[in-house]
């Protein structure tokens, strides 16, 4: 009788804890990947802002952002952002960067945009 009485609250402690643990890795995700688009977000008008970026080339990254805040839209419309969703959105987010460093290092620019960049001051 006795190990009962111990062993139901040890369960709940034990349950709650876990689901404490759990909500905090998913808040951990989500920060995550908030952080990552707000530094892609920055790098992007960076770029067009100096001119590194094209028209053509600054439209395109913008919907590459677009379709991977359209995966994470979609991962957090249940409330909860699985390890499985979290490595998809991981892993578009790290080719959306790669993309973004080779557009902005390619060196083709806008003219009118790097003139102006270089004579603001």
């Amino acid at each position: 009788m006795s190990r009962k009485l111990v062993l139901i609250p040890t369960l709940i402690a034990a349950t709650a804890a876990f689901a404490a643990t759990a909500s905090a890795d998913e808040s951990w995700r989500q920060k995550q990947i908030d952080a990552e688009q707000a530094r892609e977000a920055r790098a992007i008008e960076q770029g067009r802002y100096n001119g590194e970026l094209t028209r053509r080339e600054y439209r395109g990254l913008l919907s590459e952002q677009a379709r991977i805040s359209e995966m994470e839209r979609k991962a957090k419309s249940d409330g909860y952002v699985s390890r499985h969703e979290y490595r998809e959105i991981n892993q578009a987010q790290a080719n959306a960067s790669k993309h973004i460093n080779s557009e902005t290092h390619d060196g083709q620019s806008s003219f009118w945009r790097k003139w102006l960049y270089r004579h603001r001051y």
